[in-house]
């Protein structure tokens, strides 16, 4: 059962999360290919450390061909500021012999053959097909397993159950922006540990908050009295 309340909540969190990370995607990509290639890299990593190897896979491997066919010692040499360099190398060597194999060198724009390709799961998949594509996907890695559980959004822990719960009271246009944001937030805010809830924009309905804002004090550019009524207001719209 989805926790009581957990449709507001969602939409706050939706909104407020908007605000504060613009950019639902901070890899740097040219094409769904590349986009494809980075985000397996960035599984135990950082966006900001695939972006900083991501010119050198261009230049090297501009496509599926020529990185199907690269020597692997060369590619570990490349990624290996990313962590996890030898199972990586592997699986984007699978997946862009898969792709030339099996789709003609481009990458497949369906969930179902996405997570044929080695390396690929729902929640790249979900990343590629929303980013790149336009396909509404919700991608569920670490950080929204534990940010959906801390703000009441499920109580599942299973990714496939955590990610029916949201989109079944997320609109799907919001699938994609929500999970990455999430992931954003996970990374730089509600750490596993010691969550900085102090600082957090979603600390007024989060359930697992440690902390309330202050009166005085605002989390969003516009002020805390003209929050709450947008916020009554969403809330109120999705209820309907």
């Amino acid at each position: 059962m989805r926790p009581r309340g957990a449709r507001q909540r969602a939409v706050l969190a939706v909104e407020r999360l908007k605000q504060v990370y613009p950019e639902e995607c901070e890899l740097d990509f040219t094409n769904p290919f590349e986009l494809l290639i980075a985000t397996i890299l960035s599984a135990q990593s950082t966006d900001k450390t695939v972006n900083r190897i991501t010119p050198e896979i261009r230049k090297r491997w501009p496509g599926p061909a020529e990185l199907a066919g690269a020597d692997p010692d060369e590619i570990q040499e490349v990624i290996k500021p990313t962590g996890f360099f030898r199972e990586k190398t592997k699986a984007i060597v699978g997946a862009a012999r898969a792709l030339v194999e099996r789709y003609g060198g481009e990458v497949p724009p369906k969930m179902e053959d996405l997570t044929t390709l080695p390396g690929v799961g729902r929640k790249t998949a979900n990343v590629v097909l929303g980013v790149a594509f336009g396909v509404p996907g919700f991608a569920v890695d670490t950080h929204v397993k534990r940010l959906t559980k801390r703000l009441g959004l499920t109580d599942s822990t299973d990714p496939v159950k955590i990610e029916k719960d949201v989109t079944e009271i997320v609109p799907p246009s919001e699938w994609t922006g929500l999970s990455l944001r999430l992931i954003l937030h996970g990374r730089r805010v509600c750490f596993a540990r010691q969550p900085a809830c102090e600082r957090c924009v979603l600390n007024d309905f989060c359930p697992s908050s440690t902390t309330r804002p202050s009166n005085k004090r605002s989390r969003i550019k516009a002020g805390a009295a003209s929050r709450a009524s947008q916020d009554r207001s969403r809330v109120r719209r999705a209820a309907v």
